[in-house]
């Protein structure tokens, strides 16, 4: 089929294949300040450059090229200075681009990533950048009856990204003699297709068969509604893309908190998702947010659409009213201000690695404690023994078992399914028949584990099925301590500072075990109201943590028969 759109004019046209590649090099090269997830977001590109082909994917570079060369066609519609004129990206904008169109599938050569997220402060030309993508997914993506929405809570806000590509068309002569635009659609009579915004206040959002969809002020959103309807919609479409954008917002328990840390696992490479792109600009942790000079890692437009005199206004404002602080460190430097302190560092998690066994079989002889964290019936259950080196009991080697039902590696509402599908391929995981954990499995499991290794004591949550089975743990296994145990912040937070100073050690031996390591990501520290007692806590509630309350538990066993430390309440089965 011939697209629509038409190639721009040399004679006008920008080298924006040359801008995004010069900005991942100044990246690469530290020319540019970035935060720590911008420079993942490049870090993964190169590394899929040379790895990615053994993952069925490939980029094409010809393409990028092509839809680069389609923002050339469009007009700036606002501002004094802008509107009228030509769109020219910005360097950033062109390396978000240049990967989330550039990138294929080998098996029928159709767009590798599916779902774009992209967060930056406020005022960074997103919303313009998000309108130009809605225009090419409309015009220039070769998908007959193309169906593109402008997606936000409201009708209003549904319509910020709309109306900027509605008068993009207008501004163009190029593009606009192939549209009907009107105030609530614009049409392409040639190709049956169209352009709408998309709201959760609407009558019915029913229907609908997905192309392309933006989705505005991601962070502004209560509910997964819109999301779920969209993200479900797009199932007979060869290449659908849902392209978010939003700022940070204050509500950590929300859809967009909640894929924006998956987004950063994903950066990380804690868990594997091919189908996601990510950009997330903001000041790292270690910022001072006072400090102007890191304020261009959440503003990559700084100088542009972003004014640093008016950041500097505002940041006053805020430094005398200080009811207006976290609107400053939400909206203008991208913040999630009420964010949960995150517990354990990545970096010291994996040079813990370092020092441990080569060989199982090296574990048969010496003692060992267990701890079991039940799951609900569609849940994943957590099985961690610790080995202390017998000529130094703070240092200890980890195993650790983990379950889940079948059906979880394919439910479309665990977001992390693929990193589960790529566990039970690796070993990592075990699943078990059906949409139920099944217990009888998991027990007969355990028992082969206790029959091979010498268990001193071994803890379980009391939680869900907990006290039954401490019940079967005892009767099959009468020499060894069974202990019931209810995690809370008077159990957790001795046990918290030990498995701290062992980690800081690197005497915490995991084996490298990619389930364990997602969980240790996972965790944040809820305190008490007097600041001295905390608890391990997930950050939301798709992620897990079970692994890590396991080795905690299993630590407390070992203190106690070692008489190293407390602890919390526990119950003698």
């Amino acid at each position: 089929m011939k697209r629509l759109a038409p190639p721009p004019s040399r004679k006008y046209e920008i080298n924006s294949v040359q801008m995004a590649q010069d900005y991942i090099d100044d990246v690469v090269c530290g020319r540019l300040k970035v935060g720590k997830l911008v420079r993942l977001a490049v870090e993964r590109h190169l590394d899929d450059l040379e790895n990615a082909s053994t993952r069925g994917f490939y980029f094409d570079e010809s393409e990028a090229d092509r839809v680069l060369r389609f923002f050339n066609l469009l007009r700036h519609s606002k501002g004094r200075q802008w509107a009228g004129g030509r769109f020219i990206l910005s360097p950033w904008q062109a390396f978000i681009i240049y990967v989330l169109f550039g990138w294929k599938r080998e098996q029928d050569d159709s767009r590798r990533f599916r779902t774009g997220y992209v967060s930056v402060a406020r005022k960074n030309g997103k919303s313009t950048l998000a309108a130009g993508i809605g225009i090419y997914l409309l015009l220039g993506d070769n998908e007959p009856g193309a169906e593109v929405y402008s997606a936000a809570t409201k009708r209003d806000q549904a319509k910020i990204v709309f109306n900027e590509a509605r008068n993009m068309f207008l501004q163009s002569d190029d593009l606009s003699r192939f549209v009907r635009p009107y105030m609530n659609s614009i049409l392409v009579p040639s190709t049956t297709s169209k352009f709408e915004p998309l709201s959760s206040d609407a009558r019915s959002l029913d229907g609908l068969n997905t192309s392309g969809a933006i989705i505005d002020e991601f962070h502004a959103h209560s509910t997964r509604e819109v999301w779920d309807v969209i993200n479900t919609s797009t199932g007979s479409r060869f290449q659908p893309l849902i392209f978010t954008i939003t700022t940070a917002g204050h509500e950590l328990e929300c859809a967009c908190f909640e894929l924006e840390e998956f987004a950063v696992q994903v950066l990380r490479g804690t868990v594997p998702d091919d189908s996601l792109f990510a950009y997330v600009a903001h000041i790292d942790e270690e910022d001072d947010w006072n400090d102007p000079a890191c304020w261009v890692k959440a503003n990559p437009n700084l100088g542009v659409s972003v004014s640093l005199d008016n950041l500097m206004e505002q940041f006053e404002r805020a430094r005398k009213i200080p009811s207006e602080q976290n609107a400053f460190r939400t909206k203008r430097l991208n913040m999630w201000v009420q964010q949960s302190e995150r517990w354990i560092d990545l970096g010291l998690w994996d040079e813990n690695e370092a020092g441990g066994i080569e060989d199982i079989s090296q574990l048969l002889h010496r003692d060992c404690y267990g701890a079991l964290d039940l799951a609900s019936v569609s849940d994943l259950t957590a099985w961690v023994t610790l080995f202390p080196r017998p000529d130094n009991y703070e240092e200890m080697d980890v195993l650790c078992r983990f379950w889940c039902p079948e059906a979880r590696l394919y439910d479309d509402r665990n977001r992390y399914r693929f990193s589960y599908q790529k566990w039970k391929q690796m070993g990592w995981l075990t699943t078990t028949p059906g949409d139920a954990i099944d217990y009888d499995r998991v027990k007969k499991e355990i028992l082969e584990d206790i029959n091979r290794y010498n268990y001193r004591t071994i803890t379980v949550d009391m939680a869900f099925q907990g006290y039954k089975f401490c019940q079967e743990l005892e009767e099959a296994c009468p020499g060894i301590e069974i202990t019931g145990m209810r995690p809370g912040l008077v159990t957790m937070s001795p046990l918290v500072d030990s498995l701290d100073l062992r980690l800081l050690k690197r005497f915490v031996h995991h084996r490298g075990n990619p389930v364990l390591r997602w969980m240790a990501d996972n965790v944040t520290l809820k305190w008490d109201g007097t600041g001295q007692l905390k608890k391990p806590v997930k950050q939301n509630s798709q992620c897990k943590i079970d692994g890590i309350i396991s080795l905690l538990m299993a630590l407390d066993g070992l203190m106690r028969d070692t008489n190293q430390g407390p602890v919390g309440e526990f119950l003698i089965i």
